[in-house]
């Protein structure tokens, strides 16, 4: 058992380096650090699926086009659904989760900062990876599911589907030890009085999608892993012309994908309840139903994988439970729509940016709910499958749901995580011009599909009566685009600024990261606050205080060491990556086909993970701590 440092160590503690520039980046265990790592390179990721996105819709903005080849549009398909979903959207909710969430908490830290720097470079090295397929000859290119047999070696015969199957798997290790991460520190490090029916309902939130996250990840594991071995291995656990079973497949990636949907949208809920309750100058409407209809969502959220597969011939039995399971999950959901709507009801309520995406949300989610439930019927899931309709409906749910609530929720939290306002005039610009763009682009892909324009089409005839709605989707993919860049314009200018927004810089801050310093310090909190009540924040201020009562005496505060081993396993895992994936090739290099045939640079790769998980383990690491003067002196860390 590891020795725990105590204050008695705080006289002759050993004093860490401060890393500084490029080298603390690296090193950093922060987690508000660690979350700005996860938004920059979500933010990086989602350009470059923004950017597949537009080429799509370029391809299709009229008929016969051939601005893109069909090989290429394949592979941009694959590209854009992938990159948004695994590399854009999963690291942007970790970056709020890592920024807000201990905060909200009243903790000091996560509860392994280690792992929490893990699990970040892990997820960058598996997405840098599935990138580098562009330059290396060839992207994926069966679909961002990655059907068999389609994407077994039958019918994917270059390396394309390999960086698919290894980079997520390489992605899929940080995104499972970040949600083990969240639900030790939200069940373990909650400040005195923090009960779980005190807990903000962001933080309720990230704990469920962290608990969905450790169920439904392991399942996608399986099957990469599954696949992989039928690609590099020549296995048979998915190529039917030598027994394997390609519908498996279809299985393993929805008891994994539906779930996928709720790790998704769940943060968002929790964005939204938060923007909305703040800005109405309310206490959120029904809290306690809310938390019950975000747990029974999590949990009906793996019992209807199988309405994806309505047309696989499963039969009128399972068709039945799986609609039947569908339909009800629209009950919770209706209930956090419902409770929004009440808590803006009589509300004093503020059009923020952070609001007027919060507001524009919930309409927009209650369209991609109805078409959902439209789809959960079996019959009619016969008609709309493989539609644009349903390339309509997914838009709505995660672009409109998930997006919007984002930049909610970065609107709203940029001053914690920056200590600057960013500017509400460009803010304003941004959501309308994202907003009438979405809704321009995805409104009309739903009478698209009801007229018979089919998913995943290269291009397609004229006459047919798709013309003007596929140039009407294209312009709106573009108005959005423009959005995304009033965005960026709005970060450049704003980094400008000085960084000196006040703690609660919206004035009617309602839980604990407005008590503190705009960045947050180092160690977030001085002293660990006493919680007396839901809304803790909220509640001391009607009460008259301006701050929160300590639970603890001032001390010196523990920290952890920063370390650039999680960094090296991740290159580590890259370069493993790289050798299995190239372990069967004709090289005309004696030298270079000896390393690579021989599996050397994958066990190279490997050493490197394994050495650098040695060292850690050997090497007992007691931190450093923050004397008193330090903190009595200091008002904020720079981040």
């Amino acid at each position: 058992m590891k020795e725990v440092p105590t204050l008695a160590h705080a006289a002759h503690a050993h004093k860490v380096k401060r890393y500084s520039g490029l080298m603390d980046w690296l090193t950093t265990v922060d987690h508000k650090k660690i979350g700005i790592l996860y938004l920059l390179a979500g933010g990086f990721f989602f350009l470059v699926g923004g950017l597949e996105a537009l080429m799509i819709r370029i391809q299709l903005w009229k008929p016969l086009n051939d601005f893109v080849a069909a090989h290429t549009f394949n592979e941009l398909l694959t590209m854009h659904g992938t990159t948004m979903i695994f590399l854009a959207a999963m690291p942007m909710i970790f970056a709020l989760m890592n920024a807000i969430v201990p905060l909200q908490i009243g903790a000091r830290d996560v509860a392994f900062p280690f792992v929490n720097a893990i699990g970040f470079w892990t997820f960058f090295a598996g997405g840098v990876l599935l990138n580098v397929s562009w330059f290396a000859g060839g992207a994926p290119d069966a679909g961002w599911t990655s059907y068999a047999p389609l994407a077994t070696p039958t019918f994917s015969g270059g390396h394309g589907v390999d960086y698919y199957v290894i980079g997520l798997q390489i992605a899929g290790i940080g995104t499972l030890v970040g949600g083990i991460n969240f639900l030790v520190t939200i069940i373990n490090m909650r400040a005195p009085g923090m009960s779980f029916m005190r807990m903000p309902m962001f933080t309720w939130t990230a704990f469920i999608t962290s608990a969905l996250i450790l169920f439904a990840f392991p399942a996608l594991t399986v099957g990469l892993v599954a696949l992989m071995f039928d690609r590099l291995f020549g296995g048979n656990f998915f190529e039917p012309t030598n027994g394997g079973n390609a519908v498996l497949w279809e299985h393993i990636f929805w008891i994994f994908g539906h779930p996928e949907v709720y790790i998704l949208i769940l943060p968002a809920f929790g964005v939204i309840s938060e923007v909305i309750s703040t800005f109405s100058r309310k206490r959120l409407f029904g809290y306690s139903s809310m938390v019950f209809a975000t747990v029974l969502i999590g949990f009906l959220g793996f019992m209807v994988w199988a309405h994806h597969m309505f047309t696989t011939g499963l039969g009128p039995v399972a068709n039945a439970l799986f609609s039947i399971a569908t339909m009800l999950i629209a009950v919770p959901t209706g209930i956090k729509i419902f409770n929004w709507l009440f808590t803006m009801w009589g509300g004093s309520i503020r059009f923020t940016t952070a609001n007027l995406f919060a507001v524009g949300f919930v309409p927009t989610f209650v369209m991609g709910g109805v078409t959902g439930v439209m789809l959960a019927a079996a019959p009619a899931d016969f008609q709309y499958h493989d539609s644009y309709f349903v390339v309509a409906h997914f838009h709505y749910v995660i672009v409109g749901g998930l997006i919007m609530g984002l930049f909610a929720g970065l609107y709203y939290w940029w001053p914690k995580m920056f200590g600057r306002t960013l500017s509400e005039g460009l803010g304003k610009l941004c959501f309308w011009t994202f907003f009438i763009g979405f809704h321009l682009t995805f409104f009309v892909q739903h009478f698209l599909g009801l007229m018979g324009m089919p998913r995943r089409v290269w291009t397609y005839l004229d006459g047919q009566g798709f013309n003007n709605l596929n140039m009407i989707s294209t312009c709106g993919a573009f108005l959005m685009g423009i959005g995304t860049i009033v965005f960026l314009l709005n970060i450049v200018i704003t980094s400008f600024k000085p960084s000196n927004a006040a703690n609660d810089p919206w004035e009617d801050g309602r839980t604990l990261e407005w008590t503190i310093p705009s960045p947050a310090p180092e160690y977030n909190f001085a002293q660990t606050p006493l919680v007396r009540g839901y809304d803790a924040y909220w509640k001391e201020k009607m009460e008259g205080r301006k701050e929160m009562m300590p639970a603890e005496p001032l001390g010196p505060i523990h920290m952890p060491s920063p370390s650039i081993l999680p960094f090296v396993m991740a290159v580590g895992l890259f370069i493993s990556g790289l050798g299995f994936m190239y372990g069967k090739g004709d090289y005309g290099d004696g030298f270079k086909a000896f390393l690579f045939n021989n599996h050397i640079v994958a066990i190279f790769g490997l050493a490197i993970t394994l050495i650098c998980m040695f060292l850690r383990s050997v090497y007992d690491d007691h931190g450093f701590h923050i004397e008193v003067d330090e903190i009595t002196g200091d008002k904020g860390v720079k981040a």
